[in-house]
């Protein structure tokens, strides 16, 4: 077994710089690092698990000890299946944290042997989200210092109008 293993789970509908800023950063701290790519049931995704994982696989590049999959049901029984019991997780703002805080104890609860870890993204990432590149996108605004190249040619596809103002 690997001498240290961290789950970061997110949606990443689409993984944005911020999200790559973390991984990347998240490779560094540990030897493995599995991305659970989870859907939220309370949005309807822009991009299907098997296009999102595609994405961030083509964003990050080839790492020894990175791995891309699907998340499905509780996080803790994911981190159980893969015996990690260090969850990444980020924040941009004080909003982030209560949220994350509340899910960092509920997941301690279900799961003793869980840890979460928050790190921040840079500068010049902190205020990024999918949510807002997705709706920048969506409106013709020009999200390619948000993105990496792979995601900005999705999101060309996706919204097909507002790359026809030659801003996306």
């Amino acid at each position: 077994m690997s001498r240290s293993r961290a789950i970061y789970p997110g949606s990443f509908d689409p993984v944005t710089n911020g999200h790559l800023d973390l991984i990347k950063r998240s490779i560094g701290l540990f030897d493995e690092v599995i991305i659970g790519v989870a859907d939220n049931e309370a949005k309807e995704p822009l991009f299907p698990t098997f296009e999102r994982i595609e994405l961030i696989k083509k964003s990050i590049g080839d790492h020894k000890g990175v791995t891309v999959e699907p998340l499905n049901g509780l996080l803790v029984d994911f981190c159980r299946l893969r015996e990690a019991f260090v969850v990444i997780r980020g924040l941009r703002a004080v909003s982030d944290f209560e949220f994350e805080f509340q899910m960092a104890l509920t997941n301690r609860r279900l799961e003793s042997k869980i840890e979460t870890i928050f790190l921040t993204p840079r500068e010049d990432c902190i205020f990024l989200s999918s949510r807002i590149v997705k709706e920048v996108a969506r409106l013709g605004g020009d999200v390619s210092p948000f993105v990496s190249l792979s995601v900005l040619t999705a999101l060309r596809e996706k919204f097909p109008r507002a790359n026809s103002t030659g801003l996306l």
